[in-house]
């Protein structure tokens, strides 16, 4: 599974709100949604997060495995 818990740290590191996403970065609301459910996002939407917190991609996403992806 994949987990953003990484970038609602970041973003509070770097001072960024949800709002600001929306209204300055023109972050779309159901990104930041889908984002909050841990469901998927494309990669340039994970690009457009690293650009805007100027951070890598393990400071917006992680990996955890699935029971049923440890065989």
């Amino acid at each position: 599974m994949i987990s953003y818990e990484n970038l609602w740290a970041t973003m509070r590191a770097r001072g960024v709100t949800q709002y600001a996403l929306i209204h300055k970065h023109r972050v779309s609301p159901s990104q930041i949604t889908r984002m909050k459910r841990n469901e998927s996002v494309s990669t340039h939407t994970i690009e457009m997060f690293c650009k805007i917190l100027d951070c890598r991609v393990e400071d917006v996403m992680t990996y955890h495995p699935d029971d049923e992806d440890r065989g």
